[in-house]
Formats: structure tokens, C-alpha cells, sequence
């Protein structure tokens, strides 16, 4: 081989492992300001430049600790302390000021202010109280007034503001269902919680103001505690800053969550915050946790943040025995828990922001693959919604007649769509028109059932899961906080499709057929909307247009060509 073309081709390596390897040991840090050419981000070091850190982790007022991940806050650059304590981090660039944290489980994050090389280390971390504090004050995430509001600073405020969790407690749809009202009247009309069991608060406040419901208990909720009858709040008699729902101090005292190792999911007896462990904070001290192990601002790690089991207490739970909001034993079940897929992959994903408190009130800059958003969409997100799913669909004439073949997949979802409450169902429609705009009709195929609305009738089909009143033997109903029995499910799991075929009829004059299909999201049965006064837009979840030209059929051609075939 030429030397020119080997040397060349030698430097070309040389400057690809640079590229590709430089940004591992020098990731995004955020102190730009002090480390000068060796600002994290700006390549790989030197090796003349490379510098280290030695030293020890300490609780304080005690000995050394073991475990503890000590990391250049923001990066990747990380070890674990000895046995003894001890630790070397390398790696480093010399002469610059960074900031060291430590962490171990138990403790709040450490830190300590260094300029590599440097020995003597002494970084020391604080053990966090492992009470939970049943007296506590919860404080407004939106209150402009208070010291410790997340509105100051947190780039997840704006993002919680608008989403389902912050108005879990004040859902005009929700109160008309928990109440047996309309969105727009307080005319009784059912269903209605509060018409079949007057004079009880029923569960609901359980997620939807889970604050609420732990105000009341004197002695705090744990994995031992023994549940007899009902614990929860009336969500009419909610106020102040319970009214905020699922709101950031709540969810980041949350160190722990019950789950069945039988089953892997919560307890039956253990609706929403009974299933969770809150560690509300004892006079004179703050926690939160928290998906970083490097904030030391009063802050530990924890990984279950990371994790679907933490969105289980509220995403999976029966009523009487029947399965109801099962979205997360649906993912359970899927293939995407071997995937390392979780809810917050996709209800959480970042959007390229990095930081996550705003610059200005001292935010680090950080990778921002790793920093997760607060916008949480679900299922009045139509972005969410259309990237669910994907829609093929074949049509050819057959003789006389045009068959469609539709195959539905859900190939994004974690969990079967649609999925938790039984109201929300999909209507595939498939409708075939002629040159001069007339319908074809249906030669074969199924139709949508009834309690379609609007689309009941119409070529296509219904995705849901059908309950139906034991009492009564009305189907389908969404009164599931009475005896109800799913008397049928085939919405889509995750990964999965279903196809269904078609075939309609084709006159001998026509020229060309268009066939039109359409998936719709419908987030309650249609005769339920207009008696609940809701105005939730359905949402178009896919749509796909065929046209053919055809060929005259006529069975004086057909007939001999059969006899003469035979």
C-alpha cells in the first residue's frame, strides 16, 4: 500500500478518536468561568493538562463512607469512595476551580470546592431524616411569596402549570363525573359518584389531591401499616394548596413506593399516596429527592424517579375487584421493561433544554439528553397521539369487488391504546366512495358498534374496554365505582396490531374508488359528552387516502371466462 495513503489514512484515525472520544472525559460542567481552555465541552484534554483529586468522604460528625459516588458536578467523571473513605478522581483539568459532590443512599449530596492537582481532600455529607412528618405545612409550588416556591427558578414550573397533574384537583371533567353534574350546570345528570354513595368522599382524592388525604391521617402511611376501610378526602372540601394536585414538593418527597413482590403492582388496599412513602420534613429540616446524585442543596438521588414504579400508585388500580386504570401492568407486560423503556422515556423526554433551573438564578449547564420535562403529555396531546401509531392500508379490486385490508400497530405506546379510563376509546372508519361521490356499500367486514356516536354504523371498528353494570346490565359505562364486568377489551397492547378486512361492492360503471380511513381518539362515549357538557375535540390519531381506477366488471365477460376456465 502507498506510505503517503497509510499516513493519511493513520491521521484520519487519530482525528476521529479525538472527536469521538473527547467530549467522554470532558462533558458538560458548569464552571466555565474558572476553567479556562479546559472548559468541560471544549474537547479533550491534554495529557500535560490532566490533573487529580485525591481525598476522603465523611459523614459528618462521624467516620468515613464507603459507596459514596463522588463526581465533577455535571459530568461523567466519577468514582467511588474506599472503604475507608478514600477516593482518586482523574482526569481533571489542572489548575481550575470545580466543584466535587458525593452521595450515597441515606445521605444529602456533599460538596466541595477544589483546584486539581489536589490532595487532602475532605468532602462531608449529612444523613437525611428517615421520619415522615405527618404535622408538615405543604408549601405552594406557584406562590411567588415564599423562599422555597419552585416558580423562582424551576424550569419544570412553567412545564407542570398546564399539565393534567397540576389540575388533577380542579378539573372541571373530573367534578362533573366525582359530582354527577355537567361541565356547565350543577343540574344532576349521571354518571355521578356522589349520586350513588351520597355522603362518602369515595377514593378519588387519593391522586387527585393526594395532599389532601394525608392531612388527614395522624399517623403517617407505611409499608406495615394495617388499611381498614376507606382513607381519603372529599374533593369538594379540598382547598389551599391541595387545590394544586400532583404538585413538584409532593412528588419529590416521595422516597419510596408499595408494591406487591407477588405481583410487582400496588396493593389493592393502597389506592394512589397510601402507596407511596413521603418523608415531610421535621421542623428545622428540608429533603427532596431527586433524579441527579451531584445538587447539594438539600437534595439525595433517587432512582425510582427514573423508574415506571414510581408512577404506579396512580396508573394502576381496581375497583371491586375489577381492573380499571391498568396502564402500568400493561408496560409491566409489554417487552419495554427488558428495553429499559419507562413511562418517563416517553411522557418525560427531553426537549433539549440544559438546565434545569434557569441560568440566571445559577442553574448548571448539563447534558440536556438527561434532563427530563415537566410537560408530561398524555392524552390530549396530539403530537403524543399521532406518533402512537402507525396505519397501513391495501386496497385492490378482486372481481367485483374492492378489498381493504387495515392494520392498526401501536408501535410507540408502553401501555395499550387507549388506555386507563374506560370512557377513552379509538373509532376506525373506513368509507369508500366512486367517481361521482356515492358511497359503495359494504359487501362484508365489521362495523362501528353502536356506541360509536357518530361513526356507529360506518365501516371500521371500536377499540376499548367495554364495561358494563352488574345491576343494571347497561354497557357500556364508565360507573366504575359500582359492580361493573369488562365484557370486552381489544384495544392494542404495546407492539402489537390488529388488521381487519373489508370488502365492498363495485358497479360496472364506476371508473375510480377512493377509499378513506380515519383513526379517531374519543376521550368519553359521544351520548355521555353532550349529557356531561364536555367539548374535548376528537383527535385525529391517523389518516390515509387510497385511489384506485377500476376495471369495468361485467358477468356476461365474466361468466364464459369462468365456464371456459372450468
Amino acid at each position: 500500500m502507498n506510505k503517503r495513503l497509510v499516513c493519511c489514512m493513520l491521521a484520519i484515525l487519530a482525528l476521529g478518536a479525538i472527536i469521538w472520544f473527547g467530549p467522554v472525559r470532558s462533558a458538560t460542567g458548569p464552571d466555565s468561568a474558572a476553567a479556562g481552555p479546559a472548559t468541560p465541552g471544549t474537547g479533550a484534554l491534554a495529557a500535560a493538562d490532566e490533573g487529580s483529586v485525591q481525598g476522603i468522604v465523611v459523614e459528618q460528625g462521624g467516620g468515613p463512607v464507603e459507596g459514596a459516588v463522588v463526581r465533577w458536578v455535571t459530568t461523567e467523571v466519577a468514582t467511588t469512595s474506599a472503604a475507608d473513605g478514600s477516593f482518586t478522581l482523574e482526569g481533571l483539568p489542572e489548575g481550575s476551580v470545580l466543584t466535587m459532590t458525593a452521595w450515597q443512599a441515606g445521605f444529602i449530596v456533599g460538596s466541595a470546592r477544589v483546584t486539581p492537582p489536589q490532595s487532602g481532600v475532605t468532602i462531608s455529607m449529612v444523613r437525611h431524616y428517615t421520619e415522615d412528618n405527618a404535622a408538615y405545612q405543604w408549601f405552594s409550588s406557584s406562590d411567588p411569596n415564599h423562599s422555597m416556591s419552585c416558580k423562582h427558578c424551576m424550569v419544570a414550573h412553567p412545564q407542570w402549570e398546564p399539565n393534567a397533574h397540576a389540575n388533577s384537583a380542579t378539573s372541571p371533567r373530573f367534578f362533573s363525573v366525582y359530582n354527577g353534574t355537567s361541565v356547565s350546570s350543577a343540574t344532576a345528570s349521571e354518571p355521578g359518584y356522589k349520586l350513588d354513595f351520597p355522603g362518602t368522599a369515595g377514593n378519588c382524592a387519593n391522586c387527585h389531591a393526594p395532599t389532601a388525604v394525608v392531612a388527614g391521617i395522624a399517623t403517617p402511611i407505611t409499608s406495615t401499616t394495617t388499611i381498614t376501610g376507606s382513607i381519603s378526602a372529599d374533593m369538594n372540601e379540598v382547598s389551599g394548596v391541595d387545590l394544586e394536585g400532583s404538585f413538584c414538593e409532593f412528588c419529590h418527597k416521595i422516597g419510596e413506593v408499595y408494591l406487591d413482590p407477588g405481583t410487582g403492582l400496588p396493593y389493592d388496599d393502597r389506592p394512589g399516596v397510601l402507596s407511596t412513602r413521603l418523608y415531610r420534613s421535621p421542623p428545622g429540616h428540608v429533603l427532596w429527592f431527586g433524579p441527579f446524585d451531584d445538587v447539594a442543596r438539600r437534595v439525595t438521588y433517587l432512582e425510582l424517579e427514573k423508574q415506571s414504579q414510581f408512577c404506579a400508585p396512580c396508573h394502576q388500580f381496581s375497583f371491586n375487584g375489577t381492573p380499571i386504570y391498568e396502564s402500568f401492568d400493561e408496560w409491566l407486560h409489554s417487552p419495554y421493561p427488558a428495553l429499559g423503556i419507562e413511562c418517563q422515556t416517553c411522557h418525560m423526554a427531553p426537549t433539549g433544554v440544559d438546565y434545569f433551573v434557569f441560568p440566571e438564578k445559577g442553574g448548571l449547564i448539563r447534558d440536556p439528553n438527561l434532563i427530563a420535562s415537566h410537560l408530561q403529555p398524555g392524552a390530549s396531546d396530539v403530537e403524543l397521539l399521532q406518533n402512537t401509531v402507525t396505519m397501513t392500508v391495501d386496497a385492490q379490486q378482486v372481481g367485483g369487488s374492492l378489498q381493504v385490508t387495515v392494520t392498526i400497530s401501536n408501535t410507540e405506546a408502553g401501555h395499550h391504546v387507549p388506555t386507563d379510563h374506560p370512557g377513552r376509546h379509538l373509532l376506525l372508519t373506513v368509507v369508500a366512495t366512486g367517481d361521482q361521490g356515492q358511497t359503495l356499500p359494504l359487501l362484508s367486514g365489521p362495523t362501528v358498534p353502536d356506541w360509536g356516536g357518530d361513526k356507529a354504523g360506518l365501516p371500521g371498528q371500536g377499540f376499548a374496554k367495554v364495561l358494563q353494570d352488574d345491576a343494571t346490565g347497561a354497557a357500556p359505562v364508565v360507573s366504575y365505582w359500582k359492580p361493573v364486568t369488562i365484557i370486552s377489551d381489544n384495544r392494542i397492547a404495546a407492539l402489537d396490531s390488529d388488521t381487519s378486512l373489508y370488502s365492498f361492492a363495485v358497479p360496472a360503471t364506476l371508473g375510480a374508488a377512493t377509499i378513506d380511513v380515519e383513526l379517531t381518539f374519543r376521550r368519553l362515549y359521544q351520548e355521555l359528552m353532550q349529557v356531561k357538557d364536555w367539548t374535548t375535540p376528537d383527535i385525529i390519531m391517523a389518516h390515509a387516502q387510497v385511489d384506485l381506477s377500476t376495471m369495468p366488471w361485467r358477468w356476461d365477460i365474466l361468466l364464459p371466462l369462468i365456464w371456459n376456465g372450468g
